[in-house]
C-alpha cells in the first residue's frame, strides 16, 4: 500500500500562504497537516481558526488538523466548522479521551489521537477501534526543524501489533524529523501516513520533495 504524505503548513511561507496551499493543491500529497499550538501544552504559539479558515478557502487537499493544545473539547466544533476533516488531540490533554472522540465522530470528522514521545501505546488499548489515526510524535510536540527520536520505529511496531490485535482500521501518521532517510523504515516499521514539514518547505523543489516520499 502506498505511503500518505501530509506536509505540515507550520514550515511554510506564512507572507505567501496562499501561494504555498496551492503549491500542496498541486502536488501528489494527501492532506494538508495543520499545527494548533496554544503556548500552554506545548512552549510555542502557531496560529488558529481564522487562518485554518483561509487554508482551507484555499485548499483542495482535505486539512488533517492536529491541536497541540490544553482543553482541546472547547474547540472541536470550530475547528470543524472551519474546515478541519480530522481532527487529532493529545492524549495527555484529555481527561476523558473516549468522550472526546465521539464529539469528534458526532462533528463528522475523522478522530486522531497524537502521542507524545513518552507516552506508551498500551495507553491507547481500550479505545483503538474507535480511532480512525494515531498521529504518533517522534519529536517532542511544540517546534518544528526537531531531530527525530530512534525509538519510534519500535514504537510503530508496538501500535501495529496493538492494531491487528483489536481488529482495528486506525492509521499510524509519524509527525516529527521525517525525511528521505527513515521514511523507508518507518513504512517497513507499519506507518501509514507521514507528516513532513522542514524537510519539505525548505527543499529546493518541494513537489518533488512530496513525490519522492509517496514512492518510497
Amino acid at each position: 500500500m502506498s505511503i500518505q504524505i501530509a506536509p505540515s503548513i507550520l514550515a511554510a511561507d506564512f507572507a505567501n500562504l496562499q501561494k504555498e496551499v496551492e503549491m500542496l493543491n498541486s502536488s501528489e500529497a494527501d492532506y494538508i497537516h495543520v499545527d494548533i499550538m496554544d503556548g500552554l501544552f506545548v512552549p510555542n504559539i502557531s496560529f488558529g481558526l481564522p487562518v485554518t479558515e483561509a487554508i482551507h478557502r484555499h485548499a483542495t487537499k482535505p486539512l488533517d488538523v492536529h491541536l497541540m493544545i490544553m482543553d482541546p473539547d472547547r474547540y472541536l466544533e470550530a475547528f470543524r466548522k472551519v474546515g478541519a476533516e480530522t481532527i487529532s488531540v493529545h492524549l495527555e490533554a484529555c481527561t476523558h479521551l473516549h468522550r472526546t472522540i465521539q464529539a469528534i465522530h458526532h462533528l463528522g470528522a475523522k478522530s486522531g489521537v497524537a502521542l507524545n514521545p513518552h507516552s506508551p501505546v498500551d495507553l491507547l488499548s481500550e479505545i483503538i477501534q474507535d480511532v480512525d489515526i494515531v498521529c504518533m510524535m517522534s519529536v517532542n510536540p511544540g517546534y518544528g526543524g526537531q531531530k527525530f527520536i530512534e525509538n519510534t520505529y519500535q514504537k510503530i511496531s508496538r501500535l501495529k501489533d496493538l492494531i491487528i490485535s483489536k481488529g482495528a482500521k486506525t492509521k499510524i501518521e509519524i509527525d516529527g524529523g521525517v525525511n528521505l532517510g527513515n521514511a523507508p523504515k518507518l513504512k517497513e516499521a507499519g506507518a501509514d501516513i507521514l507528516v513532513a514539514g522542514s524537510f519539505v518547505f525548505n527543499s529546493a523543489n518541494p513537489l518533488d520533495t512530496i513525490k519522492e516520499l509517496k514512492s518510497i
